[in-house]
């Protein structure tokens, strides 16, 4: 089975079994919906599967609590474990959407076919996400997901075609 990374419990949060997690997922309002059934995932232990039971935001960490888990010696365990869900919940995305999953990991290249670098990370901090693009050389190209930079993305082959606008690749 295939397993995607939605988030990382970093801390417990309170005494009534509230964890704070540090979310890698585009939608966590859809994600760690009521009821929803996540993964946890810790060190040398199989997947403890958990039903979400209550989900609101605090400062820049999501914070959750589960079904069955009402005090904090029940979720202590939890601290640094990674959060998943299987292939099977993720959701058709509209056009132009993708998961993280998608994009990381992919090539960079200019509409000249100048290779800049691979996506290693996406920061999603306002009104459009941030591509941090690793290049071979010299320091990470952050590139805007907005339609005049980003001119095709190829999830098949791992290819993101952009065009370079004034200033996009000065160090």
């Amino acid at each position: 089975m295939k397993w995607f990374h939605v988030g990382k419990i970093v801390n417990t949060h309170g005494i009534r079994g509230e964890v704070r997690v540090i979310s890698r997922t585009d939608f966590a309002e859809e994600r760690y919906k009521k009821g929803n059934v996540l993964y946890i995932f810790m060190e040398n232990e199989p997947p403890v599967e958990v039903k979400v039971a209550n989900h609101r935001v605090h400062k820049s960490f999501d914070l959750l609590t589960f079904e069955g888990y009402d005090n904090i010696n029940l979720v202590e365990k939890f601290k640094g474990a990674i959060i998943k869900v299987p292939e099977s919940q993720l959701q058709p995305l509209a056009e132009g959407e993708y998961y993280f999953h998608e994009i990381i990991g992919s090539v960079v290249v200019t509409e000249d076919g100048e290779t800049i670098g691979e996506v290693k990370e996406i920061l999603t901090p306002g009104a459009n996400d941030v591509w941090v693009v690793k290049r071979k050389k010299g320091s990470d190209v952050l590139i805007p997901y907005i339609e005049d930079v980003v001119k095709r993305v190829d999830v098949k082959n791992k290819m993101i075609t952009i065009h370079v606008m004034e200033g996009l690749l000065d160090e």
